[in-house]
């Protein structure tokens, strides 16, 4: 059984779902340490990594800076996935949410709360998608 699957006695709080992933997004990024432990990992794709001189850190840079979430592009209002300009390519940004002691299989199954959930945010070329 999936944790998708599982009951949920009351929803997760998006408000503190975004509020999480932008902490840790600014913590793997700029290194800005949030308020509470928020565990996870960033990955950036080969083609992120083989860019041009500079490119992947102006990336990770532009990625931790973000703040346009509008409903077009976080209709959700988690603030997980992003796209910014660099150099005139585009780049995108995703956080996905996974069950602290899954190894990355599940789902996290209450992921508003940070110390069930392990954030694993990628960064990559449009291309990559």
């Amino acid at each position: 059984m999936t944790t998708s699957a599982l009951p949920q006695t009351e929803s997760p709080d998006i408000a503190a779902i975004a509020a999480q992933n932008d902490a840790f997004r600014k913590l793997a990024c700029l290194g800005t340490p949030p308020d509470i432990a928020i565990p996870g990992r960033m990955h950036v794709t080969r083609s992120l990594m083989e860019a041009e001189d500079g490119f992947m850190d102006e990336a990770v840079k532009a990625t931790g800076e973000f703040e346009v979430f509008e409903p077009e592009n976080d209709p959700d209002g988690c603030h997980d996935f992003g796209a910014v300009d660099i150099r005139g390519q585009k780049v995108f940004w995703k956080i996905d949410l996974y069950e602290a002691d899954s190894d990355f299989r599940y789902g996290a199954e209450i992921p508003d709360n940070p110390a069930t959930t392990v954030r694993v945010l990628t960064i990559m070329m449009a291309t990559d998608w």
